[in-house]
């Protein structure tokens, strides 16, 4: 088994789980620093006003990189990043989102970091927008539900394309950008401030049973026409990247919310291929092929979504197409038409439970060779690169007395991942890139704890913000320093 010679070994964070900060040096709050600590029972619970005294919110100090990039950049560099996958924080940029010039502060710290990598020679991987956005955009504008915010996007992301020329190559418009279509999330990925749900349920799917059928489907028609302005949104910024330079490479980011049939009858054959199509495949079709595909106008006509489309929307999705796919890939479910099933948790949606795969401690169910048979898939569908952006097992890791972190399960399902991917090289797929989640502890997007830990470096903090906060190196942290020297030969 072989990776291709320059492939791009790494690591992945997002500023709203990692950087802290939240209101320093002239920033201001996100839509993510409305949302308080949860669990795996519990739900995080948005806050109109933020209340800290009643309250603790996560994203606040996270993981404290913003006082901490250099250490942990030195961590990256000393196991051998050829990539770091993390996102800008859009309300340190523009803080209210709508303003006439950018946080000179904002703009001056994230270059501060993309210095800091050039040392270690780690080529930066930038999400623009990663489950964030200036509270005041949803307040006034009603987030994406708003065609306006489509210019003030853009005007973000003109920002960074001239600033950053030169240190950074490799962007993605949106985190996970088909997470706007699944009910409950309008607020969470959308920034819709008039969603009926704003809470986040364990999982990350808010239980939908308190909405009456007329409050959901308002939602979800929300939600589709918010995600048609970030598809606007993201070919509009692909040309201008394209414009500004040469160099730029521009990707989708897709959720990987990846389904088996659960049985061989044909409803659940003919039930996996919708489920994959109407969420999985939705967005990459548009972003890649530059079009709505049919079988998504049927799928809206018969839901009776109807989406607002501008007059030259359909030439903008046209030659705005992007140049690699990436996607987040941890578990797999089942679907099927019978209703008495099992449900089990996952990437931001529940399936039926496969019984051929153990769970998580959190109830994610493992399968590495998923993920061969999901890139088989996407290659042969769309025949451009590919990177795995998010992989990884969250896990309640102990430190010990002598600080070392004993973590040979993370190993394992890594292992077992990356023999995979290499499977999946061989089978003729150009994969070029992989930066499993959470590098570095941070903030569990779903619940707001800490204690959900992926990282190859341990975060001395609790989910309530109580710790040195030092940085303390695991198992792990030495083996996959190992796997990038020997480019995925060593893997024991």
């Amino acid at each position: 088994m072989a990776f291709p010679k320059n492939f791009l070994w790494g690591g992945a964070t997002a500023a709203n789980q990692f950087e802290g900060g939240w209101n320093e040096d002239g920033k201001l709050d996100s839509t993510a620093d409305h949302f308080t600590l949860g669990s795996r029972t519990e739900p995080r619970l948005f806050t109109e006003k933020i209340d800290e005294d009643k309250y603790f919110y996560p994203s606040h100090k996270a993981s404290d990189f913003y006082h901490r990039y250099q250490e942990d950049i030195a961590l990256l560099g000393e196991m051998g990043f050829k990539v770091y996958r993390m996102s800008i924080n859009w309300s340190r940029i523009f803080p209210h989102g709508d303003d006439e010039e950018p946080n000179q502060k904002g703009i001056e710290f994230y270059r501060n970091v993309f210095l800091e990598l050039k040392k270690y020679n780690i080529e930066p991987l930038v999400t623009i927008s990663h489950y964030e956005m200036p509270y005041h955009l949803a307040e006034k504008y009603d987030g994406w539900y708003a065609r306006e915010t489509i210019d003030f996007y853009l005007k973000y992301c003109q920002t960074l394309f001239n600033e950053y020329k030169g240190l950074v190559k490799y962007w993605l418009t949106f985190n996970e950008i088909n997470s706007l279509i699944l009910g409950g999330n309008g607020y969470f990925s959308g920034g819709i401030l008039s969603s009926s749900k704003k809470d986040m349920g364990a999982g990350v799917i808010e239980d939908l049973d308190t909405l009456s059928t007329v409050e959901q489907h308002n939602d979800i028609v929300k939600q589709y026409q918010a995600l048609h302005h970030q598809l606007v949104a993201s070919a509009l910024a692909t040309r201008m990247a394209h414009e500004i330079s040469g160099e730029y490479q521009i990707g989708c980011m897709i959720a990987g919310i990846t389904q088996y049939p659960y049985s061989c009858r044909p409803e659940d054959m003919l039930l996996v291929q919708k489920e994959r199509r109407n969420i999985f495949y939705y967005c990459p079709d548009i972003q890649i092929n530059g079009a709505y595909p049919r079988y998504a106008h049927r799928y809206l006509k018969e839901n009776d979504i109807h989406i607002n489309f501008g007059e030259n929307d359909e030439d903008i999705l046209k030659s705005g197409t992007v140049d690699f796919f990436t996607f987040s890939y941890y578990s797999t479910g089942c679907v099927t038409t019978d209703k008495n099933l099992e449900k089990t948790n996952g990437n931001l949606i529940f399936g039926v439970a496969n019984p051929y795969l153990e769970k998580s401690q959190w109830g994610w169910q493992i399968d590495p060779l998923g993920l061969r048979y999901f890139l088989n898939e996407i290659y042969d569908r769309y025949h451009i690169p590919i990177m795995v952006v998010e992989n990884g097992l969250g896990q309640d890791d102990k430190l010990e007395i002598d600080k070392t972190v004993h973590d040979d399960y993370r190993i394992e399902y890594m292992k077992q991942h990356i023999q995979a991917m290499s499977e999946a090289v061989d089978d003729g797929v150009e994969l070029v890139g992989y930066t499993p989640w959470g590098c570095i502890d941070l903030v569990a997007a779903s619940t707001g704890e800490m204690i959900k830990r992926y990282g190859f470096v341990y975060v001395d903090v609790d989910n309530l913000g109580n710790g040195t906060y030092n940085r303390y190196k695991k198992d792990s942290f030495y083996w996959y320093k190992k796997v990038i020297a020997s480019n995925g030969r060593k893997l024991d």
